[in-house]
């Protein structure tokens, strides 16, 4: 082969990689955790996994710490087509899809298994399928551990949450919930928590342990109580419009790449949530409170009925729920 031939076919091929690298096609993911939270590399470990399993053909960028709208805009701006993809958790899904509802209902779930495997499972699936006349389509569960109170007082008890002002994301479950505690809900955007707690706007707030860490709520709040009242997973979802307009292929790709970072993320979780116990505690003077659950799970346990009584779906869910945890 001549040196004329051997250049023709390497500019040919340059030609050929140009063209696809043309056509590959980009998906943007916004969410609002920073860069070294758990959630985010996650949800790098399935962008990865997805730009692998198409070979450059399909990728995802990646946008922390909310760049491209809080989560309630870019569920909006998901649901319209003009975001692909965005990470939020089901406490705000349920008032986009009710059916979420079932995930947030306190003490539903005996155990992380039980979680886990409801999660991974057909109920998982059903649940992230049944918002797909709604706009979008969940495709990944995170695990965010068990959520608890913290604040800067003590909590024991139902009766030392009595009239607090505890920040709440903005959902029917978590407002009833805190009202049935004795406690006063006030729904405050997750970027303005750090200012509330510190001004004094609200008196404590409820999340997993890395909230003390990553969004450094343990320099504003002394006191984590472990009632582990909750067991709220984080969703990554993708506008229906850009769901329909993947090849199969592409759509495969998404499946198993999300499928996997759940087990990733889980296994990453469990560490990084130690890890965030033992730094609130040695480097931010958070004190962790052991609590009695009775009084707590007797308090909000009406609420799985109350649930049941308003949704027919959400009451299926109930049941399906709890007859995995057997």
């Amino acid at each position: 082969m001549s040196k004329f031939v051997k250049l023709a076919a390497v500019l040919a091929a340059g030609v050929v990689a140009l063209g696809t690298a043309a056509n590959a096609k980009t998906l943007r993911l916004n969410h609002n955790n920073p860069e070294d939270h758990p959630l985010h590399k996650s949800m790098e470990f399935m962008a990865d996994r997805v730009e692998e399993l198409t070979k450059g053909d399909l990728k995802i960028r990646i946008y922390a710490n909310a760049q491209l709208g809080t989560q309630r805009e870019s569920m909006e701006l998901m649901q319209n087509g003009s975001l692909d993809m965005a990470r939020s958790n089901a406490s705000e899904l349920e008032a986009f899809e009710e059916s979420y509802g079932a995930l947030n209902l306190p003490y539903i779930f005996v155990s992380a298994d039980h979680y886990y495997d409801v999660l991974s499972g057909e109920i998982g699936a059903d649940i992230l399928a049944a918002s797909r006349d709604k706009g979008f389509i969940g495709v990944a569960y995170y695990i965010e551990g068990a959520r608890s109170f913290y604040a800067n007082k003590e909590i024991h008890s139902p009766a030392d949450l009595e009239g607090m002002k505890i920040r709440v994301q903005p959902s029917p479950s978590a407002i009833r919930m805190v009202e049935l505690l004795g406690a006063n809900p006030t729904p405050i955007a997750w970027g303005e928590l750090y200012s509330a707690l510190q001004q004094g706007v609200v008196d404590g707030a409820e999340n997993n342990p890395m909230a003390l860490t990553s969004a450094r709520h343990g320099e504003v709040s002394k006191f984590y109580s472990d009632d582990g009242h909750t067991m709220i997973p984080s969703v990554v979802m993708i506008s229906t419009k850009t769901w329909d307009e993947l090849s199969d292929a592409h759509k495969e790709a998404v499946r198993q790449a999300a499928r996997e970072s759940m087990d990733f993320h889980r296994q990453q979780w469990d560490a990084m949530s130690a890890e965030a116990v033992e730094t609130a505690k040695s480097e931010l003077g958070v004190k962790f409170i052991e609590v009695d659950k009775g009084p707590f799970i007797e308090a909000v346990l009406p609420m799985h009925e109350e649930a049941a009584a308003k949704s027919p779906v959400v009451a299926d869910l109930i049941t399906r729920i709890k007859a995995a945890a057997e």
